[in-house]
């Protein structure tokens, strides 16, 4: 059992401020495939580009061309559903399909899950996406690839091996007495 897991009490509601813990993982599949494509489109669009003199084609970019390239739009739509799950996580859209698709199909989790580690990994990769747009719009070349790359990479050790590397920096952040105070561990 895990620092976050909290065993399951024989009731039908998860117990409050807990997870299903497949669910984050659930989340993570679809998000690493969302940012994989991101991670193709900043590769080969405005970002990497150069003219045929070496200059940086972004550089000569007007701030709309900036944003209107694909891999600068799909690394927006993967920051809103950061955004969306930090902030109303209950509605989210990965977390609505796992709870209405995927769980009613699989057996009862065994165990629980704290809801703050995953909510903070969440919120780095929305810190994450959020500086790779910034740097995007300040004409910085290689800047959204490299961060929708480093979300990709999160999401991905998340979804395939289940190693949440937010819910990590969570964990030690609690443990340095940075963050929140340790919940019990029976509820």
């Amino acid at each position: 059992m895990s620092d976050r897991a909290v065993p399951t009490p024989s009731r039908s509601r998860p117990p409050r401020g807990t997870v299903d813990p497949r669910a984050p993982r659930f989340a993570a599949a679809i998000t690493s495939v969302l940012l994989l494509i991101t991670v193709f489109f900043g590769l080969t669009g405005l970002s990497t580009a150069q003219a045929s003199d070496g200059a940086w084609l972004i550089t000569q970019a007007s701030v709309t061309e900036r944003i209107l390239d694909p891999g600068f739009l799909l690394l927006l739509l993967a920051a809103v559903l950061f955004l969306w799950s930090v902030a109303w996580p209950r509605t989210a859209p990965w977390g609505a399909l796992y709870r209405k698709a995927v769980a009613p199909r699989l057996a009862p989790p065994t165990e629980w899950e704290d809801a703050r580690p995953p909510r903070f990994a969440q919120g780095v990769g929305l810190f994450v996406s959020a500086i790779g747009l910034v740097l995007q719009l300040f004409g910085v070349p290689w800047a959204l690839p490299i961060a929708a790359a480093m979300a990709f990479v999160a999401a991905f050790l998340n979804a395939v091996f289940g190693l949440c590397l937010g819910c990590q920096l969570y964990l030690l952040l609690q443990r340095a007495g940075i963050l929140g105070r340790a919940r019990p561990a029976s509820v």
